[in-house]
């Protein structure tokens, strides 16, 4: 599986990666950026399986689950599991990568001023350590009143308060991975479906179309041209309009090139013949998409009414309101493995949804464009952007699922028997496990209690999701008004030098 990980990461980097500016260290780090993503967020299903896995479908323990003792001693390891790769993801967001992205940075420095590499490692070493030097200060107080405790109870007090630290740094991130959510995820699922239903447009009429509009260009430039013939020179608006046109022509002539190759591509030719599978799978995302927006609707609606506020978090322990997701998941419990298949595919979904949004509208920062994501033209400084919004979406994701499915990602499908009397007699019946069962009877997910450790952080989540909703249906609606996409989407742009079409071509 880690294979398998790795060689869809490396497939798909390369895929947009530019053969002009790439290197090394760039391109490897955006690669294991991109599966530490992948892998983080395939957690939250193995979470949810073993808590399920330790129990009979009739809700008794099995014989190896049976011990309190041994139940903590999974609950920990998956605790950790989500620790370290959390710690992972702390450290390549707040180090690695901005490391990296600075060393990149340098090289243009390096050739004109021919620096030596530890040079330029010196140079970017601020950067890097900037943000740990500042989280280090900021906890010097609390080690320093630790060590006036006893050695022992100063062990025991600074691994619970690292942990919290450390619980408290991924929440905070975790609060920019929901703008991340609420800004790419939500766009790209709607703009997901829409391309896949919509297609794109036909290339041979975009070609005819392209050699229209570089004719009325020649034109343009020929009767410009003729004013100076005389020998007269070209006024100042003359000459911009010239140089104007002079540069839509050969922008022009570089998109006919392109669409010259995509007309012979056989690409081009088997994506035609899968239109209708297109069709199909675009519109079964847009009924999953709209399924996950019901269900997060009915998730937000059921805290508003039966939560105790703000001051709690807007927590509330099992679900009062019908929510589709969570009942189709309690469903499909009895046939085994399909619930589990069904939250890894949701899990999968957002993650690739929101690299299709990030694919679509590109590296924003507020209202300016930084990077564009383009295939086999983007920038390993945009990639290493695009792999550390990942990272910070991914640690978005779990609440986002527990927000459409609260009641299965608490307890997976543990069931308990719960014990009646009737006509003097007691009888066992079994039943889901939810906020009204036994502690002892029922084993929360780590990811639950992880979730919601702070109450402050679960309050400014629940007001993310409903900015997700509202962004989710702007999106759809931008997406339906916006034509079919070219057939090379993407591949030239105004800014590219003729020399960029060597790398596209080869």
């Amino acid at each position: 599986m880690f294979c398998v990980i790795l060689a869809f990461c490396w497939v798909y980097i390369r895929k947009y990666q530019s053969r002009q500016e790439s290197e090394v260290i760039s391109t490897i780090t955006a690669i294991c950026a991109l599966a530490i993503a992948l892998i983080t967020s395939a957690l939250l299903p193995v979470d949810i399986f073993l808590v399920s896995f330790m129990k009979y479908p009739n809700g008794t323990y099995k014989d190896w689950a049976a011990s309190n003792e041994t139940r903590r001693q999974i609950e920990d390891t998956v605790l950790y599991g989500y620790y370290t790769l959390y710690s992972i993801i702390l450290f390549c967001v707040f180090f690695w990568i901005p490391f990296v992205y600075f060393y990149y940075e340098e090289k243009d420095e390096d050739n004109v001023n021919k620096c030596s590499a530890n040079e330029r490692v010196h140079s970017v070493i601020p950067h890097g350590v900037h943000s740990v030097l500042n989280s280090w200060h900021s906890s010097k107080p609390l080690c320093l009143y630790i060590n006036t405790f006893p050695p022992s109870l100063s062990f025991s007090l600074l691994l619970a308060d690292g942990l919290d630290a450390l619980s408290f740094s991924i929440s905070s991130l975790t609060l920019i991975g929901m703008l991340a959510v609420i800004t790419y995820t939500a766009y790209g699922m709607s703009v997901l479906p829409l391309n896949l239903i919509k297609g794109t447009r036909s290339v041979l009429y975009e070609r005819l179309e392209n050699t229209e509009d570089v004719e009325e260009v020649e034109q343009q430039i020929a009767k410009i041209k003729a004013k100076c013939e005389d020998g007269r020179p070209l006024s100042l608006r003359d000459r911009r309009n010239l140089q104007e046109l002079e540069a839509k022509l050969q922008t022009l002539r570089r998109r006919g090139r392109h669409l010259e190759i995509a007309e012979r591509s056989c690409c081009t030719k088997v994506g035609s013949a899968l239109r209708p599978l297109k069709i199909l799978l675009g519109v079964f995302f847009i009924l999953v998409a709209l399924l996950f927006t019901v269900a997060l609707f009915i998730s937000n609606l059921d805290k508003a009414l039966h939560s105790a506020g703000i001051s709690t978090g807007f927590i509330i322990f099992g679900t009062n309101l019908t929510n589709p997701l969570n009942e189709l998941l309690l469903a499909l419990q009895p046939v085994f493995p399909l619930d589990y298949v069904l939250i890894t595919v949701i899990t999968m979904y957002f993650v690739f949804t929101s690299m299709a949004g990030i694919r679509n509208m590109g590296i924003w920062f507020f209202w300016i464009r930084l990077y564009k994501i383009r295939p086999q033209r983007t920038r390993p400084q945009a990639l290493l952007f695009l792999c550390m919004i990942l990272l910070l979406i991914v640690l978005h994701t779990s609440y986002m699922i527990y927000s459409l499915a609260p009641q299965y990602v608490m307890y997976g499908s543990q069931k308990y028997l719960l014990q009646v009397r009737a006509r003097n007699q007691t009888a066992s019946t079994t039943k889901i496990c939810d906020a009204d069962a036994p502690e002892d009877q029922c084993t929360v997910t780590r990811s639950y209690l992880f979730l919601h450790k702070f109450w402050f952080f679960s309050t400014i989540y629940y007001f993310g999701n409903w900015a997700f909703l509202a962004v989710f249906l702007i999106g759809l609606v931008v997406s339906c008004c916006r034509g079919k996409k070219s057939v090379i989407e993407g591949e030239v742009e105004a800014d590219d030098s003729d020399f960029s079409d060597d790398e596209y071509v080869h």
